[in-house]
């Protein structure tokens, strides 16, 4: 089979097609041939020299997630999986490749009317995403502010968020994340890389603190973010798009009442209820469409404005559409749609995993 290789810690020119031996599947596994392969940020930052961090060493085939349909069933697990499609979901390795091999318990069966790309979308991001927006307990009227709302995962927070009834300012950067933000159903959308910014924070949300922070940026931005937080407030600083996470004084927030959880609080374990019953096609309004207690959200897959160069502009979630695209990138740099970016861009987009 083919497969994207990590060859050593480094940029994207570090990513190598290669031949593989086809993937055998063991007791209580399966394997699926990828159609749609889910990328995440932190995929990038492992390959740039994290990887010690997380136990991964190169040689690596990179990627956690993918989406396809199920080919071969190992000992232990019913034949009748076979041709089912299905998201081979978090705690799976190197699926970036045309064969992947998972655990059964890691299958999540994709619902019909959800499209391959949507669902891999969701691997991670619609666990996580779930999680987050549980545990900081949101109710109607909550003021919630959403940094990085144009991402992968902010923009099913955003969803989330206002399906739940609050009142939500997502910031993100630049004019084409801004109007996506607003189309999702936000109250608000702020550039946050324009001087005072909290400013118009402070004022989308008529000079009242914010009740939830949802920070998936970190740095700086985080940092002045949790200022905006109200005394008994909840925050989630889960991410580190900017580089590193917020820096946020553990000691203040306990005095102020405030709910602090980090990156360690939001590791979920994928279930068929949570990433299958949970999500699916969604109105244009980000409202539930069908009876019941589910939430309909809508993974916003590989948007840009622009190609693939580098700049902060491409917004929503990275999907590789099989392995093809993936090659392309690697042999075609800085040509359109399918280039990468000289380890310059600061979030994923469809086929281009710099």
């Amino acid at each position: 089979m083919r497969a994207i290789q990590v060859s050593e810690y480094g940029g994207p020119e570090v990513l190598v097609p290669v031949e593989l031996p086809d993937p055998q599947a063991g007791e209580g596994e399966v394997v699926v041939r990828a159609e749609a392969v889910d990328t995440i940020y932190v995929e990038t930052q492992i390959r740039r020299g994290w990887g010690p961090r997380f136990g991964v060493i190169p040689p690596y085939v990179p990627g956690g997630a993918a989406a396809g349909t199920v080919v071969s069933t190992g000992p232990g697990v019913s034949p009748s999986w076979v041709g089912r499609r299905v998201v081979a979901g978090a705690g799976t390795r190197g699926s970036y490749a045309e064969l992947v091999r998972a655990a059964v318990d890691r299958l999540v069966p994709v619902p019909d009317g959800l499209d391959l790309r949507e669902a891999a979308a969701l691997a991670h991001d619609g666990v996580t995403g779930t999680g987050i927006i549980e545990r900081a307990g949101i109710t109607p009227g909550d003021r919630v502010l959403i940094l990085g709302a144009a991402g992968g995962m902010g923009t099913l927070l955003v969803q989330l968020a206002r399906s739940l009834g609050a009142q939500v300012v997502g910031a993100a950067r630049g004019a084409d994340k801004l109007t996506l933000v607003r189309q999702l159903g936000a109250d608000t959308a702020v550039d946050y890389t324009e001087s005072g910014w909290t400013d118009s924070v402070r004022h989308a949300f008529g000079g009242l603190p914010v009740d939830v922070l949802l920070d998936g940026v970190g740095g700086d931005l985080g940092s002045e973010a949790f200022h905006l937080v109200a005394d008994g407030g909840r925050v989630s600083a889960h991410g580190a798009a900017s580089g590193d996470f917020a820096t946020i004084d553990a000691t203040d927030a306990r005095a102020r009442g405030i709910v602090l959880r980090g990156i360690t609080d939001v590791q979920f374990e994928a279930s068929e209820d949570d990433a299958a019953r949970r999500y699916g096609p969604r109105n244009g309004r980000g409202r539930a469409d069908a009876p019941g207690d589910r939430t309909y959200v809508s993974a916003v897959v590989g948007g840009r404005s622009s190609p693939c160069d580098g700049s902060p502009r491409d917004f929503g979630k990275g999907v590789a559409h099989s392995l093809t695209p993936i090659v392309g990138s690697l042999r075609a740099p800085q040509a359109g749609p399918g280039a990468c970016c000289n380890g310059r861009q600061r979030s994923l987009s469809v086929y281009c995993l710099c």
